[in-house]
């Protein structure tokens, strides 16, 4: 949007809607990004081992203050006012930022570790709530009442969980199925699932513990509440939230990877999550891949488009967006300066005087390539004799899921290989490998980065790692290097200034290392301050922050967006009306209206089911009952051929118009054509070929050679890769056969179709109207017309030929009022319609019938119509322009699906 086109300067003094506040909210609030130039990312709730790393917030009286961005005032009634003009911000995420434990008849609350509670930490700017499972089953109403009380005092709001779908909604369904899959690992067998029963139950529970939380969410939100849902727990928790209350502003963010289309598609789940996540309005993650990943199984599995900003379906954007993750830096910076990390630094430099030092930090966990990282060090001290005895790893591996075989599995592996290298390379008095199974303390782990000459982050596949970030935080004075995976996600933040590897490559690895060991100080030190820089500009608060104003201003892009669509049709006032009329004219599309409702690749179990077009069975008796009366005119106008239209309608009494109107007969009559004058189609040839050799080129793609136009069909192949052959396909045209042609290009939604240019509905409709006028000897003028249908834009000029008609002022009978639809004119209106009555006169052939080109059938004589009648006197309140399935549209009204267009049909067939 034109930066200026909503500047403050532009809006009224006091806004006197939402709309004009958020608009003025977002002008100011990029004002202030222009001076500050910073960018917002996002946190991990995964990779920060430091379990002091929010203990703070326990050791005082105000321990979950800065949640609720409470800032100092010496004005107690300055704050006040402050605090209350603040925006709320409901933070869902699985788990609260505390952990309860029961003594006696009170709860002892005590800080949980982890990235997201740290990033959250710091965020002053929005009055937070927590929102999360209490992480343990509390069934007695007394004991949540006791629980939900000593959380309030927390800003924190808990949700309860029966046990049982506790446990297959989170050991089940979220660290069985969703997390393995996220990280590549694969879906376990059915028969591995002993302990959390089956898929099916686990995927029931998983529904049921979102509508929990769900319910949590809508009894506490107020309006202006923006509603920030965290991570895979939670993908369900949008369509919930919005089907509750649709004006509801949701983002949603996952801090793990996103797999690739084709490891989605392997989700038994796979559509019913994705459309719950596109509910949103805004959809963040950690890196590029990610994001494109997402819109690619969007575009792939549900058959969406992809859009630069996000995913678009049938008008509505779900925004898509990057945010980097980041950590609170000045907080490592300054524990470097406390006496006892002092203390434990100089004791750790004493311990491993002479030693270059290697660190790792991990969790125990298959994807962070802790064997893959001792295997690569053993092939440094293989093959570098000369640095045996000079340097020595320390891997620190954070215990997690101690109870799964899988991770028991893990720690033995480990063990057995860091046993095996020490008896190998060790000595009585050192060895090479310091492996601890356990957590440190902050202030400890502070200490160990500070004297780490290279950090080896080896992640065979990680959302993002934090400890990459706290590793170059620390690195101030000794310029360590880091040694990180190309499958971290922090590889596209860090990767200027570290060294990129890949883990599964051992040799690679070892090398590194040794590149690490020997690099110039000079190196060193250019390597660290790229590092260092984006650390400490890119932090934890930033991304939440900035995350949440993205979040506010995809709300106000959304509704001026939604300016264009239209409102839903008032079926019963348009029945109503239908039946207060005389002369009733009903105008029909074809295709994804009167046709059998299909999804949206027209596929099942990801295979092709070719469908021909054919009306849907339930409407065709509401439909008869309408061409059989006589106070009724129906047209179906299409694009397609005519031998769709006969096969589907040969056996009504209706009137049938191919091809965008060129052809046109009463279902009791021969075609006749309606082509405009001076009308050519000799370049049909040259279009042809460049159409076959793209859909030689595009497997699955078709394209028909029509009577009057040509259409290149991709809806059945690779929707990125068709869509890609479609875009060269538009560039050999415009720069080849139609470069110097009168011809326009039309694009579908997965069509090009190429026609002379005029050739459009409404360029047709007035000819149309004549032959229908002359044909049934209408002498009662049409007071009532119905125009719907999926139609491209350039076929929508028919919604406009009828505006025209309607008179410059509408009369308001409170009996029979219609809603006025956006965009529509009214009493008072600047955009005085054109024509106050529109009258087919007998003197105007080539209006209605080209000359040139007549079906022998059509004589002059039949051209001559009724002087002086008024053959269309159309009210405001009688017209219903109606787009199917197409949000953005010029017409009236919408209806969202053809289910939509069979009510309406019923209704007006009650009438008959």
């Amino acid at each position: 949007m034109p930066g200026n086109k909503y500047s403050s300067s532009n809006l009224p003094g006091t806004p006197r809607t939402r709309l004009e506040r958020l608009l003025r909210e977002r002008e100011l609030k990029r004002f202030s990004r222009d001076f500050n130039e910073g960018e917002g990312e996002l946190s991990s709730a995964q990779d920060s081992f430091s379990p002091e790393s929010s203990t703070s917030w326990l050791n005082n009286e105000e321990s979950l203050q800065p949640l609720s961005g409470a800032r100092t005032s010496h004005d107690g009634g300055a704050r006040q006012d402050f605090q209350a003009s603040k925006q709320r911000l409901l933070v869902v995420a699985n788990r609260l930022p505390v952990s309860a434990v029961k003594h006696g008849d009170s709860w002892q609350l005590e800080m949980s570790a982890g990235g997201l509670v740290s990033a959250l930490l710091g965020v002053t700017e929005f009055d937070t709530r927590w929102i999360g499972w209490a992480g343990i089953n509390v069934p007695d109403e007394s004991g949540q009442k006791t629980l939900t009380e000593a959380l309030a005092a927390k800003n924190c709001i808990p949700v309860f969980i029966e046990e049982e779908i506790a446990h297959q909604y989170y050991n089940g369904y979220c660290n069985n199925t969703l997390w393995p899959l996220f990280h590549y690992l694969g879906l376990p067998q059915e028969d591995h699932l002993a302990t959390t029963r089956n898929f099916k139950s686990q995927f029931e529970a998983y529904t049921k513990a979102n509508q929990c939380f769900a319910d949590v969410v809508s009894k506490h939100y107020e309006e202006g509440d923006a509603v920030w849902c965290h991570d895979y727990h939670l993908m369900f928790l949008p369509k919930y939230l919005k089907e509750r209350n649709s004006d509801m502003k949701v983002g949603w963010f996952l801090h793990t990877p996103f797999p690739s289309s084709e490891i989605h598609r392997m989700l038994p789940s796979r559509s019913e999550l994705l459309k719950s996540v596109l509910s949103a309005d805004l959809v963040g993650f950690h890196t590029y891949d990610y994001a494109r990943h997402f819109v690619s199984a969007c575009t792939r599995i549900l058959g969406l488009e992809g859009t630069p900003e996000g995913v678009e379906d049938q008008g509505k954007l779900t925004r898509v967006a990057v945010f980097p993750v980041g950590i609170d830096p000045d907080r490592f910076i300054q524990a470097l300066e406390l006496p006892q990390v002092k203390d434990i630094v100089k004791e750790l430099k004493q311990r491993f005087a002479g030693y270059k030092v290697l660190l790792g930090v991990d969790r125990l966990d298959m994807i962070k390539g802790i064997p893959q990282k001792i295997l690569a060090f053993e092939k440094f001290l293989e093959e570098n004799p000369d640095w045996r005895h000079k340097v020595v790893l320390l891997q620190i591996a954070v215990p997690t899921r101690t109870h799964v075989l899988k991770y028991k599995q893990l720690t033995s592996q480990v063990h057995e290989i860091v046993g095996r290298i020490n008896g190998r390379f060790g000595s009585f008095s050192s060895v090479p490998i310091h492996h601890l199974d356990c957590t440190l303390d902050f202030h400890t782990l502070c200490a160990i980065y500070a004297i780490t000459d290279v950090a080896l982050v080896t992640s065979l596949r990680d959302g993002m790692n934090l400890v990459s970030y706290e590793f170059v935080a620390c690195q101030a004075a000794n310029k360590g290097v880091l040694i990180l995976s190309e499958f971290a996600g922090a590889a596209q933040s860090l990767g200027a200034g570290a060294i990129l590897v890949n883990p599964w490559n051992v040799a690679e690895v070892a090398s590194s290392i040794g590149y690490a060991l020997n690099m110039s100080a000079d190196e060193r030190e250019k390597r660290h301050h790229h590092n260092f820089l984006h650390v400490t500009t890119h932090t934890s608060q930033g991304w939440a922050e900035t995350f949440v104003s993205e979040l506010n201003e995809t709300i106000v892009e959304a509704q001026l967006r939604s300016r264009q669509i239209p409102p839903p049709l008032p079926i019963e006032a348009a029945v109503d009306r239908y039946a207060c009329s005389n002369n009733r004219l009903l105008i029909l599309g074809f295709d994804a209206t009167l046709t059998e409702p299909l999804d949206a690749l027209w596929r099942k179990g990801n295979q092709i089911k070719e469908l021909k077009h054919k009306i849907r069975s339930d409407l065709r008796e509401p439909l008869r009952k309408l061409c059989d009366d006589p106070k009724t005119t129906v047209l179906v106008l299409s694009g397609s051929n005519r031998n769709a239209l006969d096969n589907n309608f040969g056996d009504f009494n209706l009137w049938l118009a191919a091809e965008n109107g060129i052809f046109l007969r009463a279902t009791m009559g021969e075609w006749m054509m309606t082509m405009p004058e001076n009308t050519s189609m000799d370049w049909v040839d040259s279009v042809e070929h460049v159409f076959e050799y793209f859909t030689q080129r595009t497997p699955r793609s078709h394209f028909e050679l029509r009577e009057t136009s040509l259409i290149w069909d991709y809806r059945y192949s690779d929707a990125e890769f068709g869509r890609l052959q479609a875009r060269d396909l538009l560039m050999h045209l415009w720069t080849g056969p139609i470069s110097n042609l009168s011809l326009d290009v039309v694009q579908g939604s997965q069509s090009i179709e190429v026609r002379s240019v005029g050739v459009t509905k409404g360029a047709a409709i007035d000819r149309i109207l004549g032959e229908i006028v002359h044909n049934k000897g209408m002498k009662e003028p049409i007071d009532y017309v119905l125009c719907m249908g999926h139609f491209l834009a350039k076929d929508e000029d028919i919604y406009s030929y009828f505006e025209l008609m309607l008179p410059s002022e509408t009369p308001t009978s409170s009996s029979s009022q219609v809603p006025t639809p956006f965009g529509t004119p009214t009493a008072g209106s600047s955009a005085a319609p054109l024509k106050k009555q529109h009258s087919l006169s007998p003197g105007k052939k080539s209006s209605f019938i080209g000359d040139s080109m007549l079906d022998p059938m059509m004589g002059a004589d039949r051209m001559s119509l009724l002087e002086g009648s008024s053959l269309i006197n159309l009210q405001a309140e009688n017209y219903f322009s109606c787009s199917v399935a197409r949000k953005r549209s010029k017409s009236r009204y919408l209806l969202r699906s053809s289910d939509e267009v069979l009510e309406l049909l019923r209704g007006m067939a009650n009438h008959c």
